[in-house]
């Protein structure tokens, strides 16, 4: 017995701790932004060339530095006076905080509409330093004269700038659907209240867990993880609270008292919360196994996310719940009915769930057969999938003026120009570097990085004609390029788009050609960085997959003591994630128009669409082995479906709308993960677990726990393995003994000497009178279908308590 002052003190100080976290980690929200970066190579491994190449950057030049491309446009043609405004700007621009040495003069198109300046910026402060120059130029830019900020910094500060929202629009517009749905569910103007604040709690310590992780350099994260961290911990802590709320309620309807309650609503929910959670973590950690700094990134982090969820709804909210007791849920307060334990053995016969039962246990291979069908045409459409990467210009959804100055810089200059690929080789094969570099189609000019021998202060400008770059081809050899380490380094200008297709093609056919020349030689560049990360991505796709299924398939073999289940499990996710990413794909192609996939995008969504997608199968075949152990397998399988199938559905909805809330952040990747996630949970929650599992599982019997105990064992046996006090309601039935019909045959409560009998189609009985010697058969009466005869009470029973028709679903 806990004593009554104990059971004030525990919760008391589970708040005040959590309110401490809330207090210590509540001022880094504004400060995550602090520790991302967006530069996409810096998620590159460490073997990869572009890396190699941008490592070597900075010994060349002695910073590290990435190009930003001002370009002026007069569509009339420039004047003189343009010239000379450009020119004042050029020198100006040159001597800001954050441009490094090497800026450009100002270099004009052949067809005089047009000039470029070409800046180095320092890298760490690149779109800090992009966002003054735009400011700058609009002030002070002449009528007419037109201007835009691109290349690879224009870029990162556009992709900087879309990821701005994240901690406020997003967080925001999830937490307004999660309270709106929540709302809906509970119809309670506190409990929503009590989990969202659960919610944001645990976002709270993760945000204050993954700051201290980046600070340090555990762990990289850009934009798009740091938005997924708080999409995932907002919809997975709604989710385990949601669960807790479940067994809170159905407990205070059979014990008196909030503390037993809540010992009682822990009991019943730590199993699968535990397990839930666990096998998402697990899940997510696999990605630790990627070789893309960005994909291994996004593990850890969402791991912590999802360990602090389960963290705070096993600890913050049944505090929270037990301070409140029945008023959390005021004005529908659950009663205490002593009789209640009684009255919950029993299917429940009336309800959108107990009409889901009833189709399930009447057309059980239909029901499975014509679910698989729906969703093996739906994955026809992974035929249209196109996740070979997306164009850099691409990654904007919305306003993006790189974008636009990228389009205008193919129109006046060479396409590549200032975006060069940059090779690295022998410096005494410089010459035959050069002739196999510009033998290649797609290179446009090739020049050298210029200044005295052995030098290594001389800057450097990533664009043919620069101030320090000498022509190589055509006309003879640098005469003092820069030597590194026995290394000199060129420049390839680029005919086509720095982030096109065309100029993908030509970083690999330069890689080719010069691997004949020297076979040190290696090539970076900002094209080279995307070709590197998109081959990196389909790695670690191949890789990581299959690695996520068979870790998860381990956990459920041990969680729920089988291997067939299990099996069938992870099939179920595996067609229900193939059928998501296949209307994802028609979606993005025939509706959205988007220009590809990029290649980590079905890693995550996979990651995300099997681990939660297991999640709910975990909180529905747990409830089923529990009641299994009562009631026998097929009525556990109505009876787990029926007591879970509001909560899952809720928790469902919430999932899929936290996630649709990632569409808010104008970014290619993130609004199809936002859709393929959203869309997958919706899918799984009401069409799999809602229909294919219950139905498959109803169909194949009690062999779905095969090779476990309960899947061989008698159904009087398995009423034996029960500690369960609770007495299972009688319904008559007709036994078949030695080919006489015995129509005295009950279900009872279960007693040690009555003898086994065999599985009757609704379940398992014993039999009063008890009858020596097996039976061939049990018959369930014929005039009521299984949930209905479930549902009658004997006279001893207590009278069901009547459903509250504005109470939430899910305790119907």
């Amino acid at each position: 017995m806990v004593p009554r002052w104990l059971r004030a003190l525990i919760p008391a100080a589970l708040i005040l701790i959590w309110l401490t976290v809330a207090g210590i980690g509540g001022p880094y929200f504004g400060r995550i932004a602090e520790v991302s970066t967006n530069d996409q190579a810096s998620f590159l491994p460490a073997s990869s060339e572009a890396t190699q190449v941008q490592n070597l950057l900075v010994k060349f030049r002695g910073d590290k530095t990435i190009p930003a491309i001002v370009v002026f446009v007069r569509d009339a043609g420039t004047t003189e006076s343009d010239r000379r405004y450009v020119t004042d700007t050029a020198i100006a621009l040159a001597s800001r905080s954050g441009v490094a040495q090497g800026t450009s003069p100002a270099i004009p198109s052949d067809d005089g509409k047009a000039f470029e300046v070409i800046l180095p910026l320092e890298s760490g402060t690149a779109q800090a330093t992009v966002k003054e120059i735009r400011a700058t130029l609009s002030d002070k830019t002449p009528s007419g004269l037109s201007h835009y900020v691109t290349g690879p910094a224009g870029f990162t500060a556009d992709l900087g700038g879309a990821f701005a929202g994240i901690d406020g629009v997003l967080l925001v517009v999830a937490l307004a659907a999660v309270l709106l749905i929540l709302l809906a569910v509970y119809r309670s103007p506190l409990l929503p209240l009590l989990v969202l604040g659960t919610t944001v709690f645990a976002l709270t310590a993760s945000i204050l867990i993954v700051w201290w992780l980046a600070k340090a350099g555990i762990v990289t994260i850009n934009g798009q993880v740091q938005g997924i961290l708080f999409i995932l911990v907002i919809g997975a802590a709604t989710d385990y609270c949601l669960l807790y709320v479940s067994r809170y309620r159905e407990a205070l309807r059979s014990v008196s008292g909030r503390w037993d309650a809540t010992i009682l609503a822990l009991r019943g929910s730590l199993e699968p919360v535990l397990a839930s959670g666990g096998t998402v973590i697990v899940g997510l950690l696999c990605l630790l196994l990627s070789d893309l700094n960005s994909n291994k990134a996004l593990g850890p982090v969402a791991a912590i996310g999802v360990a602090m969820s389960v963290l705070a709804a096993l600890t913050l909210l049944p505090a929270l719940l037990a301070v409140f007791g029945r008023a959390t849920f005021w004005p529908l307060r659950p009663k205490f009915h002593p009789n209640h334990a009684i009255e919950l053995a029993a299917v429940p016969a009336r309800g959108l769930w107990a009409v889901v039962g009833r189709l399930v246990a009447r057309h059980a291979r239909i029901v499975w057969v014509g679910a698989t069908l729906l969703l093996v045409v739906a994955s026809l459409g992974l035929f249209q999938l196109k996740a070979d990467g997306v164009p850099q210009s691409e990654l904007i959804l919305g306003v993006s003026q790189a974008r636009d100055g990228q389009a205008v810089l193919g129109t006046h200059f060479a396409a590549g120009s200032g975006s060069p690929a940059i090779i690295v080789g022998d410096a005494g094969k410089i010459s035959q570097l050069a002739d196999a570099a510009t033998a290649v189609t797609g290179v446009g000019a090739v020049s050298a990085v210029a200044g005295a021998t052995g030098a290594a202060t001389t800057p450097l400008v990533t664009a043919t004609g620069g101030s320090d770059a000498t022509p190589v081809r055509p006309g003879p050899p640098p005469a003092s390029p820069r030597v590194v380490d026995g290394k000199v380094m060129l420049q390839a200008t680029l005919s086509d788009a720095a982030d096109s297709v065309a100029a993908d093609r030509a970083i690999e056919a330069l890689r080719t050609a010069l691997q004949s020349v020297d076979s040190k030689a290696i090539v970076g560049g900002a094209t080279a960085i995307a070709v590197d990360t998109n081959v990196t991505s389909i790695d670690d796709r191949n890789k990581i997959i299959p690695i996520v299924l068979a870790v998860i398939l381990l956990i459920l073999m041990l969680l729920l003591r089988s291997i067939l289940a299990p099996v069938l499990l992870v099939a179920s996710v595996i067609v229900s994630f193939g059928a998501a990413l296949g209307v994802a794909a028609l979606v993005f192609n025939g509706i959205f128009h988007f220009p590809g996939v990029d290649p980590s995008v079905p890693l995550f969504g996979f990651v995300f669409l099997v681990a939660l997608g297991i999640d709910y199968n975990i909180f529905l075949m747990t409830r089923v082995r529990e009641e299994t152990l009562t009631l026998g397998t097929r009525p556990g399988i109505l009876r787990g479906l029926t007591v879970t199938g509001g909560v899952i559905t809720s928790a469902g909805l919430v999932l899929a709308a936290t996630f649709a809330a990632l569409s808010v952040i104008p970014v290619l990747f993130l609004a199809q993960i936002s859709f393929i996630v959203a869309f997958g949970v919706l899918l799984d929650t009401l069409l799999v677990r809602s229909l294919l599992v219950p139905a498959l599982a109803y169909d194949i019997g009690r062999r779905i726990w095969w090779p476990s105990k309960l899947g061989r064992m008698t159904p009087a046996e398995v009423a034996l393995t029960t500690s369960s006090p609770l007495p299972t309601p009688h319904v008559p039935h007709r036994a078949v003994h030695a080919g006489v019909e015995v129509a005295s045959a009950v279900i009872h409560q279960h007693d040690a000497a009555h003898p086994a009998a065999h599985a009757a189609p609704t379940g398992e009985v014993i039999l009063d009178p008890p009858i020596n010697g097996t039976f061939d058969e049990v018959i369930a009466p014929r005039d009521t279908d299984p949930l209905s005869a479930w549902h009658k009470a004997t006279p001893h029973e207590a009278t069901p308590h009547e459903a509250d028709p504005h109470e939430p679903k899910e305790n119907r």
